[in-house]
């Protein structure tokens, strides 16, 4: 089994840093959908979501809390 997206979402919680990010949890996948269909849950939950590839994929791609949508939806990044 190869995981090569991952996951992260930012916990909503008490937890938060001062001016910075609350805790994160990660999760690993095989394939770029499951990665899609857990980050899409947890968007509409309404925590901030990150994604991308794990090295050494290529091409190695982040999508950013502001890019998720369009990755979701199967829209091209440029």
């Amino acid at each position: 089994m190869v995981r090569t997206w991952y996951v992260t979402v930012e916990i909503s919680g008490s937890d938060v840093v001062p001016g910075g990010r609350g805790p994160r949890e990660t999760r690993t996948f095989e394939t770029e959908r499951e990665a899609k269909s857990f980050a899409r849950a947890k968007f509409d939950e309404g925590l901030v979501v990150y994604a991308g590839t794990i090295n050494p994929q290529l091409p190695k791609q982040h999508i950013s809390s502001g890019q998720l949508l369009a990755w979701l939806d199967g829209k091209e990044r440029r």
